[in-house]
């Protein structure tokens, strides 16, 4: 117990104390008293607006995701698990999941921005002009690409370990009783896999949907997502003429993230049967 100390005290002071103070922001007033009034703005159909952007964002960002990225860990099935090429991967995807924020919004400016590499690439060569039909990297359109970025090495760090856990005895049963391979696919591999998966989608669509620093910096103007919602709201306390909107938006994001958490940790708990 004295080991967990130390992380513990870590959590609390910057997890628990700022997200209790975020959110009970909420339920106060100008004056500082406490009052249910705010939690109206979660039905203000620009909030609900941007939630649907939120969630639209993260949705499609995490299929997205998920089906290339489970792709990939199929075809690196046929490596060896400590081959160079395994490694090379595994490595490149830990870097990758964890590369956003400026440097990654800068890395898609310089490229596909309005004066970037590929933008001027295909005007001069093909005569073709992505921004035609207006600048959408840096509106919502454009945090698509972005995020898919770092979405797939996500999820092939999550989902490798569970393709790894295929048994071989499973697809030997399988070929003795005369079974084939759509057949181990359909009827072990697939249904085995399945929790595991959508775990994995979960997790792809909550890390999506709290991301904030890439979207910040791509989209610098506007409220299109929460994230740059409570930004607003924190340099603008009297949007949409509410007080300490941000402690409001705040608690809407944890319950949205607390449903998606708790339906993840149903799965890998039923996943973890299979993996032992």
């Amino acid at each position: 117990m004295l080991g967990l100390v130390p992380f513990s005290a870590y959590v609390v002071l910057f997890l628990a104390l700022p997200t209790a103070l975020a959110v009970g922001s909420g339920f106060l007033d100008a004056e500082g008293a406490p009052t249910l009034a705010n939690l109206s703005a979660l039905g203000d159909p620009v909030v609900l607006n941007t939630f649907g952007n939120s969630m639209l964002l993260s949705a499609v960002t995490a299929v997205v995701g998920a089906v290339v990225g489970a792709l990939v860990c199929y075809a690196l099935l046929g490596s060896r698990s400590d081959g160079r090429l395994r490694s090379t991967v595994d490595a490149i995807s830990g870097v990758l999941a964890q590369f956003g924020g400026v440097m990654l919004a800068f890395a898609f400016t310089a490229t596909i921005g309005v004066q970037g590499i590929v933008t001027v690439l295909l005007a001069d060569v093909w005569g073709v002009d992505i921004f035609a039909e207006g600048v959408w990297l840096y509106d919502l359109p454009g945090l698509f690409l972005p995020y898919i970025y770092f979405q797939v090495p996500l999820m092939v760090i999550t989902f490798l370990p569970a393709l790894e856990a295929l048994k071989p005895q499973w697809a030997e049963a399988n070929a003795t009783l005369g079974g084939t391979r759509a057949t181990f696919w359909l009827r072990i591999g697939f249904p085995v896999l399945a929790p595991s998966f959508l775990g994995s989608l979960l997790l792809l669509f909550a890390n999506a949907f709290s991301s904030y620093a890439t979207a910040a910096v791509l989209a610098s103007q506007g409220s299109q997502i929460v994230p740059l919602q409570i930004r607003a709201a924190l340099t603008s306390e009297t949007v949409l003429g509410r007080e300490n909107l941000a402690g409001v938006l705040a608690l809407g994001m944890i319950l949205v993230m607390a449903a998606v958490m708790a339906l993840y940790s149903v799965l890998q708990s039923r996943a973890s049967r299979w993996q032992r």
